[in-house]
């Protein structure tokens, strides 16, 4: 049995310093996607859309076991954070916040074996969101991302931090703000929540 360790492989992705802003660069990769909007902290189309995603990645997971003898860890899951006015990200306006969750997904996953998958779970469980999946390529190039420690609610001055590191480098901010969640959020204590803050840039 093949064992990958993706968060080893991808460490500069997957394992930001809580000490500093780094500059990585992140490639071409697929993913699980379900796009949606409102407030996260209350907002049913927000948990349809992880329920969706995990029980098809863990799907996608233990097929490539059985059939490839190939075995992995499923990845963290991401979500990108928008608005059409980005005001309403400092007013607290969360009804108006626009995302995008996601769970990376190996390259040797197909769109065949996403199809495959997602008929297993719609006879099982049949996720509310699951036929708002979508599998396709996301690539953010060049970017700026340090460890959040703590509630999300505490997230705004870390934020400021890879926005001022950007600017102070002579850059700028493009695309969405990302954010990955290393903890088990059922299981962790907020204090202790650890999330990567990632800000895509460009000269």
């Amino acid at each position: 049995m093949k064992k990958i360790d993706y968060k080893k492989q991808l460490k500069h992705l997957y394992g930001a310093s809580a000490k500093k802003v780094e500059v990585v660069d992140v490639p071409r990769m697929n993913f699980l996607l379900v796009d949606g909007e409102g407030d996260p902290n209350i907002a049913k189309a927000f948990g349809d859309a992880i329920e969706a995603l995990y029980p098809l990645s863990y799907t996608l997971k233990f097929t490539v076991k059985e059939k490839m003898g190939v075995d992995y860890g499923v990845l963290p899951l991401e979500a990108l954070w928008w608005a059409d006015d980005m005001a309403v990200f400092t007013t607290g306006n969360k009804d108006a916040w626009k995302w995008t969750v996601m769970i990376m997904q190996p390259e040797f996953i197909t769109s065949a074996m996403v199809d495959e998958a997602t008929e297993a779970v719609r006879k099982k469980k049949n996720p509310v969101s699951l036929p708002l999946v979508r599998f396709e390529a996301f690539e953010e190039g060049k970017a700026a991302q340090t460890l959040h420690i703590g509630p999300f609610s505490e997230e705004g001055p870390t934020v400021e931090k890879v926005h001022s590191f950007i600017e102070d480098d002579g850059n700028h901010r493009t695309g969405k703000h990302h954010e990955i969640y290393l903890s088990d959020l059922r299981r962790a204590a907020p204090e202790k929540w650890k999330t990567i803050v990632r800000q895509p840039m460009s000269p």
